[in-house]
């Protein structure tokens, strides 16, 4: 197998509009390839199921990017913040990781996020009621995008009026296509986010609610399981995580639906299929591409191939997902899928702890936007959708019709739903 890097073209809005065909090619070619990734990274994708799940589960592989040999992986972040910002359990391993997922993990408990389903309907029912008279809506900024952020800010105690700064700051943080942020650009996004999170904790500890953050605060202040700078870094991940993949998950899956009419008339006449649609939409298009990053602490070989220590190690969901050895007819959107145990959310010790949650927004957004949105369709020709370059995939714009319909009054009642299933 050639160790040239192989360019995921993130320039052409080709490849970023359907990056599949290479995605297949890549996994033909071999169990792992070399490829320059988003931000312009030297990666090793692992490419297919079976080896992409044993890597997730490998110690070997650290979730810290400090354990990475190429610097611009940490370079990106202000230098005076790198280290508390990777204090999180997204990039952190035993017996650090241990302790903090420890923290947070009853508040994403499948019984407690069922609690949420209400609100969620409230929330959701009450965006629509905005969109429904006019006939057309662009369902990221008007729907999609809103609704995960009010969630989490809930959850969180975070003054919902807020949340347009921290957008904006993330946005700011985030690799977008070839290139990594600007430093400096960062530097100021991180300054202010920092400060931001530090002024709301201290409101936080002052007058206690409630909420997640609270309960963290309180771990912190008198069992000192917590610093400062873990706080602030778990505040950041839970504000961030909790939404941005969430925003992905529901505009993707309406796209899919949109370009697969079939599956959309079955969803409509079969809604107890929901939950296994967003499982569907997670494997088929999920929210995440390639995939999940690691680094390797040592050589290791994976498929046949030395990966070298230090090297970023791709864990490519989007290709894995796809793999036909794991999943029939794995180009195929088909929502009666049952066997479907997809890698979007990971696996091991890392699987992702908002998965319920997500699960639970995506059955609900989905499912409200089929019921309350007759005749919905692409106000624009396929081709010409936008979608989110590198790292994070999802529609950057969906331009939708729809019947139009007098608003609350015409509000149907919900119907009943399957609760929201436990993380596998």
């Amino acid at each position: 197998m050639s160790q040239q890097p192989v360019l995921l073209p993130y320039a052409d809005p080709a490849f970023v509009a359907d990056p599949f065909p290479l995605f297949r090619r890549l996994r033909e070619d071999g169990p792992v390839r070399r490829a320059v990734i988003a931000g312009g990274l030297d990666a090793w994708l692992v490419t297919r199921y079976a080896d992409g799940l044993a890597a997730l589960s490998d110690p070997r592989l650290s979730s810290d990017a400090r354990d990475a040999s190429d610097p611009r992986l940490v370079a990106q972040l202000p230098a005076f913040e790198r280290e508390s910002l990777m204090s999180n359990m997204l990039r952190s391993d035993p017996p650090d990781h241990t302790r903090l997922r420890r923290l947070v993990s009853k508040a994403f408990t499948a019984r407690r996020v069922a609690g949420l389903r209400p609100r969620i309907q409230e929330i959701t029912d009450r965006l629509l009621d905005a969109v429904v008279p006019a006939g057309r809506a662009e369902l990221v900024a008007d729907f999609a995008l809103p609704l995960p952020v009010t969630v989490i800010s809930e959850l969180l105690g975070v003054p919902v009026d807020d949340r347009y700064d921290f957008q904006r700051w993330t946005d700011a943080m985030l690799v977008r296509g070839e290139r990594m942020p600007d430093p400096v650009v960062v530097d100021a996004a991180w300054r202010h986010m920092r400060a931001y999170l530090t002024e709301h904790l201290e409101s936080k500890r002052a007058r206690p609610g409630d909420d997640l953050l609270s309960a963290l605060i309180s771990a912190h202040d008198q069992e000192e399981r917590l610093s400062h700078d873990e706080l602030v870094a778990m505040t950041f991940l839970l504000l961030v995580a909790g939404y941005v993949t969430t925003v992905n998950l529901i505009g993707g899956g309406i796209a899919a639906l949109l370009a697969h009419p079939d599956q959309l008339a079955l969803l409509r006449d079969r809604p107890r299929l929901l939950p296994d649609a967003v499982e569907e939409f997670l494997r088929y298009d999920g929210p995440v591409s390639p995939g999940i990053a690691r680094f390797a602490r040592e050589d290791v070989e994976i498929g046949g191939v030395t990966i070298p220590r230090g090297a970023t190690v791709l864990v490519a969901s989007a290709i894995a997902d796809r793999d036909p050895a794991r999943f029939h007819d794995p180009d195929r959107l088909d929502i009666t899928r049952r066997d479907n145990g997809h890698l979007a959310f990971g696996h091991g010790i890392h699987y992702c702890l908002g998965a319920p949650l997500a699960r639970l927004e995506g059955q609900i957004a989905i499912g409200t936007v089929l019921r309350r949105l007759p005749d919905l369709a692409l106000a624009v020709p396929p081709a010409e959708l936008e979608w989110r370059p590198g790292g994070l995939r999802g529609p950057a714009r969906l331009p939708v019709t729809f019947t139009p319909a007098g608003g609350i009054a015409d509000r149907p009642a919900p119907c009943a739903s399957p609760g929201v299933e436990s993380p596998a």
